[in-house]
C-alpha cells in the first residue's frame, strides 16, 4: 500500500509538473505574440488574424509586404503606414534623415473579392498631437504579386496628398506570396524558438511533449513517443528545427497535429486546411529578421496621432472605434470607403464636435433647444447663407480646399476655382461629364446611389431604429408628413445619404420614373451629423425642414425621396418639376452651403439592397459612396425572371 501511495503521489506530481510546464508554455506563447503586436491599448477586430472563414475560391494568398526605404526631399524623422481594408499598420520611426530605412514587414490576407489596393503613406514626426502626412502611393497587391518582373523590389512615386500630380519622394517595397508548405515550416521554426528552453536549437523529448500538448490534439498527445521517433530521423534523441518543421508540414497535410492554435487558442475546423494555414500565417508573424509593423489601428490618421491623442485615449477623454458609440460619444467619425474598401476618418473640427455633443447628447442641451436654440439655428443659417452668397466669401474657397485637400478631387470639378464668384457657387459646383459613371445604364431594375455621401441602408424603419436613429419619435409617417400617403411605405426599405460639407452637393435620381408630387414641410435646421442622429434627445429627420417628392416607377413601385435641410443649409433647389419623366442618374437638385441629407424610402418588398451596404449598416458603420454606385435590385424583377449576369455593371466605382 505504501508503495502504491508513493507511486500515486509521484504520478500526481508528474501530472502537476506537466500541467504547470504546459501552462507556462502557453503563457510564453501568448505573451510573445502580444508583446510583438499590441503596443497600443485600443486594438480592435482589425488585429484579429483571421476573423472569418474563407472559401477556397475567394482565397488569393497571404502576401508578405516589406517597406524597405524611402527617398524624401528634406531631412526629418519618418514613419510609414500601410492601410488595407479595415486594418492599418505602422513602421518604426527612422533616424533624422532624408533617406529613411525601415525594413518593416507585415503579412496581409488577400481575397479575390476583398480589399487588395493598399495605401502606403509616409509621415514626418515633428508634431505633438498629429504627425504630418507628406506623401502616399496606392498599390494593387494582387497585380503586384502576379506580375512578371526580374526583382521582387519595386520603387514607387510618393504623391502629394493635396495634388496627386506632384511627386514628393519615392519608396521602395517588396511583396511576395509564400507557398503554404513553407508557411507551415516557418510557423514551426518560430514555435521551436519559443519552446527551446535551453536555446540549443533543438528539442528534447520533454520539450517536444510540451509542444504537442499545446496543440490540443489528444490523439497526437497519446502518440508523442511515436511522433518523436518519426521526427528524429537521425536517431540522436533530439529533434532539430528543420526536422520538426518538416514533420509538421507533412503531417498537417495528412492528419493535422494541431486542433487549436498554440498561440491564441483558437479552435481549428475539422479538415479545414485552408483556414488553418491562413491562421498560422497571420497569427504568429515569423518574419525574416526584419521589424514587424505595429498593428491595431483602424485608419492611417489614428496611426499618425501623436502622444497627446494617445494620452486622451488613455484618460478616456476620447475613443476611436467604429459603431454607434463612435457617432454619439467619440471625437472621431469613421466611415467605410466602398471604392477603396478602407476605413477613413471624416474630417471635422474638434471644437465643432465638442459643441455638438454638448447640445445634442445631453438633457441640458435639449433644454437649450427647447428654449430658443431652434430659432437661433435658423437665424445663424440665414446669416451664414447671405455671407456665402457674397463676393467676399470667394476668398474662403482656397482655405476650404486646403482643409479637405485629400477629400476633394479638383480634377473632377467642371470649372476652375477662379470661375466661382462666391463660396456658394463653388459649394454647388458641377462635375465634369463622366465623373460619376452610372451603374448598369439601361437597367431600370437596378437602383443607384443618389448622392456623394455616407450611406446607411436598412430593410425597414424598425431596423434603422435598432442600429442608427435614436430619436424617440421617428416614424415613416412623421418623416413623410400628412400630405403624402405613407401606407405603402410602412415596413419598406430605408436608405439615408448623409452629405458632409466637402461633398459634391448635387443629388440625383436613384431610379427611373415620373415625378408625381412635391411637398414642402417647414421645420428646424438641426445638424444631420451622427452625433445628433444618434441622440435620444431630438428627432432630426422628422423635425428638420424638408421637401418630400414621390417618384412613380415601373420596377420599384413608388419611391419617396426626401431632401432634408440642416444647419447652414438655407435652401434646397430642384431642377425637375411634377410630371417630369426622369432617368436614374439625372440631376434632381442641390443643397446650398452646409451639411444635408437625402432619404429614400421604398415600398415593402420593392428592393433587394446590396449586402455590403446592409452589413456595414448593421454595424452602425456608414459607407462612403458616390453618385451612380449600385444600390440594389428590384425584387419584382427578381421574382419574375432569373437575375442576369451583373458582372458588366458598374457596382462600386
Amino acid at each position: 500500500m505504501g508503495h502504491g501511495s508513493s507511486k500515486e503521489e509521484a504520478t500526481s506530481d508528474a501530472k502537476e509538473e506537466g500541467s504547470s510546464r504546459s501552462s507556462r508554455l502557453k503563457q510564453r506563447l501568448h505573451h510573445h505574440r502580444h508583446g510583438r503586436h499590441s503596443r497600443h491599448g485600443n486594438v480592435s477586430s482589425a488585429s484579429s488574424p483571421n476573423p472569418k472563414l474563407l472559401a477556397a475560391d475567394s482565397f488569393a494568398g497571404v502576401a508578405l509586404l516589406t517597406l524597405m526605404r524611402a527617398e524624401m526631399k528634406f531631412k526629418d524623422k519618418w514613419f510609414a503606414c500601410v492601410t488595407l481594408g479595415e486594418q492599418t499598420f505602422r513602421s518604426e520611426i527612422s533616424d533624422h534623415t532624408d533617406s529613411p530605412v525601415w525594413n518593416s514587414e507585415k503579412k496581409l490576407l488577400l481575397e479575390t473579392a476583398g480589399p487588395h489596393v493598399a495605401r502606403i503613406s509616409v509621415f514626418e514626426t515633428n508634431r505633438l498631437s498629429r504627425n504630418n502626412i507628406i506623401g502616399y502611393c496606392e498599390i494593387d497587391l494582387l497585380e503586384f504579386i502576379t506580375r512578371e518582373a526580374d526583382s521582387e523590389v519595386e520603387k514607387y512615386d510618393l504623391l502629394d496628398p493635396s495634388s496627386s500630380d506632384t511627386v514628393v519622394g519615392k519608396i521602395s517595397l517588396s511583396c511576395s506570396v509564400e507557398d503554404p508548405i513553407e508557411t507551415e515550416k516557418r510557423f514551426a521554426r518560430r514555435i521551436l524558438s519559443i519552446v527551446d528552453y535551453n536555446e540549443d536549437g533543438k528539442l528534447s523529448f520533454s520539450e517536444f511533449s510540451d509542444l504537442i500538448n499545446a496543440f490540443g490534439n489528444q490523439l497526437a498527445a497519446d502518440k508523442k513517443e511515436e511522433l518523436f521517433k518519426v521526427a528524429d530521423k537521425n536517431g540522436d534523441d533530439v529533434v532539430s528545427m528543420d526536422e520538426l518543421a518538416a514533420l509538421l508540414a507533412i503531417q498537417q497535410e495528412k492528419e493535422p497535429l494541431m486542433n487549436c492554435c498554440p498561440v491564441c487558442g483558437e479552435i481549428f475546423g475539422v479538415s479545414d486546411k485552408l483556414n488553418t494555414m491562413v491562421h498560422l500565417a497571420l497569427c504568429f508573424d515569423e518574419g525574416t529578421g526584419n521589424q514587424v509593423m505595429t498593428g491595431g489601428f483602424l485608419t492611417e490618421k489614428q496611426a499618425s496621432y501623436g502622444w497627446m491623442f494617445k494620452l486622451s485615449e488613455w484618460a478616456h477623454f476620447s475613443s476611436y472605434d467604429i459603431g454607434l458609440n463612435s457617432g454619439s460619444s467619440a471625437s472621431h467619425i469613421l466611415v467605410f470607403d466602398r471604392k477603396t474598401k478602407r476605413l477613413v476618418e471624416e474630417l471635422i473640427d474638434g471644437k465643432i464636435v465638442l459643441s455638438m455633443r454638448a447640445i445634442y447628447q445631453s438633457k441640458f442641451g435639449l433644454g437649450l433647444i427647447n428654449t430658443g436654440a431652434k430659432e437661433l439655428l435658423q437665424r445663424i443659417s440665414e446669416k451664414q447663407g447671405k455671407k456665402m452668397n457674397s463676393a467676399e466669401s470667394a476668398k474662403d474657397i482656397p482655405k476650404f480646399l486646403e482643409f479637405f485637400k485629400d477629400q476633394i478631387n479638383r480634377a473632377e470639378i467642371k470649372h476652375p476655382v477662379e470661375y466661382f464668384k462666391t463660396f456658394n457657387e463653388f459649394f454647388i459646383r458641377e462635375l465634369k461629364p463622366g465623373a460619376r459613371p452610372i451603374a448598369c445604364v439601361g437597367r431600370d431594375d437596378i437602383a443607384i446611389c443618389a448622392a456623394d455621401s455616407r450611406l446607411m441602408a436598412f430593410k425597414s424603419a424598425d431596423d434603422s431604429l435598432r442600429f442608427w436613429i435614436k430619436g424617440r419619435k421617428f416614424s415613416i409617417q412623421g418623416l413623410l408628413g400628412q400630405d403624402v400617403s405613407s401606407g405603402s411605405f410602412i415596413d419598406g426599405a430605408l436608405v439615408i445619404f448623409r452629405l458632409a460639407p466637402q461633398d459634391y452637393h448635387r443629388f440625383h435620381f436613384p431610379v427611373s420614373g415620373t415625378v408625381e408630387q412635391f411637398v414642402n414641410i417647414p421645420g428646424c435646421l438641426y445638424t444631420v451629423n451622427p452625433i445628433a442622429v444618434n441622440s435620444k434627445y431630438c428627432n432630426v429627420f422628422t423635425e428638420n425642414k424638408r421637401v418630400v417628392s414621390v417618384i412613380s416607377t415601373t420596377d420599384f413601385g413608388k419611391v419617396a425621396f426626401i431632401a432634408i435641410g440642416a444647419t447652414m443649409v438655407g435652401s434646397i433647389t430642384f431642377s425637375k418639376k411634377e410630371g417630369d419623366h426622369v432617368k436614374k442618374g439625372d440631376e434632381f437638385g442641390y443643397f446650398s452651403f452646409g451639411g444635408s441629407t437625402v432619404i429614400c424610402v421604398f415600398e415593402k418588398d420593392a428592393i433587394e439592397i446590396d449586402e455590403d451596404l446592409l452589413s456595414n449598416s448593421a454595424r452602425a458603420l456608414e459607407t462612403l459612396v458616390s453618385v451612380g454606385m449600385k444600390l440594389g435590385v428590384s425584387k419584382k424583377r427578381l421574382s419574375e425572371f432569373a437575375l442576369p449576369n451583373l458582372q458588366s455593371c458598374n457596382l462600386g466605382e
